[in-house]
């Protein structure tokens, strides 16, 4: 098969930014700007899918891949008669979106269009030969949360991996970074921790749309596990959305949102998982997971909630407060925990919390060193979500006294050098 030269359709983007966010728009205008959101489905359905006339097509997606109406991207393309979709896609938690986290998903026939289903988080992660036999073209709709922990992402690059390396044409269409595209936070994952849950070099905030994410892979040498040629004559179309600007986070934009994963049901859950996500994987901390409020609740077992809330309000971390909450669990018990409230989104750091979390452990723990007595496989998961050898060596060595404020200094280095690397990849302003 013929491989086509990478295609960025790139949208006529006007600058209106005052300030920055929408706030600074005046009421009307902030209206007028959410009705112009058009996605990467709904910008393919009006080019009336000519770069996909003629192609057996596969297609990469979950409930959340929906036009700005809310209507499937399996049901349109299903549907449209110059498309002949034949094989749909599944990544972690499936295509139906109701996998738990983790939990292996098997091979099916779609209940709507009756088309094989093929599975990217069982037997294998990456299409095979045999999964993409009769296929030109896959398609990629995938509503990521702007975490790179958050493994929508993995899924993409393995599977334009495979598409590459078996000249099956490669097509991305683009959806909005819920985080927005200025918000820039975390440590860079190093290669030595990379795996399905941080398989790129970016911060753990990483500010791009999943279409910028895709140029990048195709464009910069290394980020795809192929051959040199193999990446420069794979065929790479982008499928942008029109009328989205980086300032713009999930509100603005005027879109409902679809949950992603049965534990992201909604925006609070969304900044929540980069707010409190690494903090929690070892010690006693919990952030919420299985109450009205997953990522943002957080609960000690060893201190009460109003005394919680008084120590993370004295660690003064820009742009957040903390809130004694009470809530009713489904036995009827009625519980309370301490939710993250993010008051200044100009000012915050999403992973900051994190990281004071985990000095935290350190702290109340001491001498005894969380870190250092879990399990082997434990550690090497952190690692693998974090992806800094460095604080992990501080957190060995130097707790309980870990320097948060040194190693988020060096963060903030690391990501004001990224923002600069990745600008030139931008496909919005």
């Amino acid at each position: 098969m013929r491989l086509r030269p990478p295609t960025l359709f790139l949208p006529v983007l006007a600058i209106a930014l005052l300030g920055g966010f929408l706030w600074t728009l005046p009421r009307a205008e902030a209206a007028e700007e959410r009705q112009r959101i058009y996605l990467g489905i709904d910008s393919l359905a009006e080019r009336d899918f000519d770069i996909l006339a003629g192609k057996r097509v596969g297609l990469l997606t979950h409930p959340a891949g929906v036009n700005r109406n809310g209507r499937s991207t399996v049901d349109i393309l299903a549907e449209a008669p110059q498309v002949a979709l034949v094989a749909l896609f599944g990544p972690e938690h499936g295509v139906y979106g109701d996998a738990a986290a983790s939990e292996k998903v098997e091979d099916q026939i779609d209940r709507r269009t009756g088309l094989p289903v093929y599975s990217l988080y069982g037997d294998t992660r990456k299409p095979t030969p045999a999964m993409l036999e009769g296929i030109d073209v896959m398609v990629v709709d995938l509503q990521g949360i702007g975490a790179r922990s958050y493994t929508y992402i993995s899924a993409m690059k393995l599977a334009m991996e495979a598409c590459f390396q078996n000249g099956v044409e490669f097509v991305v269409l683009d959806r909005p970074n819920p985080l927005g595209g200025l918000k820039i936070d975390g440590p860079i994952m190093e290669t030595r921790w990379m795996s399905y849950v941080g398989d790129y070099r970016i911060p753990y905030v990483h500010g791009l749309t999943i279409g910028e994410l895709a140029r990048m892979l195709k464009e910069v040498p290394g980020w795809l596990d192929v051959e040199p040629a193999v990446r420069r004559q794979g065929s790479l179309t982008i499928v942008p959305m029109r009328g989205w600007y980086r300032w713009m986070r999930w509100p603005q934009t005027g879109l409902r949102w679809v949950p992603t994963s049965p534990n992201i049901p909604d925006l609070s859950a969304v900044l929540g998982y980069a707010m409190t996500g690494l903090g929690t994987q070892i010690g006693p901390f919990r952030h919420g997971i299985g109450t009205p409020y997953p990522f943002r609740l957080l609960s000690h077992p060893e201190y009460s909630p109003r005394r919680l809330a008084q120590v993370l309000e004295g660690l003064e971390i820009p742009g957040l407060s903390f809130r004694v909450t009470r809530y009713q669990q489904s036995s009827g018990q009625v519980t309370r925990g301490v939710y993250v409230v993010a008051d200044n989104y100009r000012d915050l750091r999403p992973t900051a919390l994190s990281f004071h979390l985990m000095a935290l452990t350190c702290e109340w723990a001491a001498p005894r060193n969380p870190f250092a007595e879990a399990s082997k496989a434990e550690q090497t998961l952190f690692n693998k979500h974090v992806g800094s050898t460095r604080w992990w060596r501080d957190l060995l060595t130097e707790c309980p006294e870990v320097d948060v404020g040194a190693f988020l200094a060096f963060t903030a280095r690391e990501a004001a050098t990224f923002r600069d690397f990745s600008a030139q990849y931008y496909l919005y302003q």
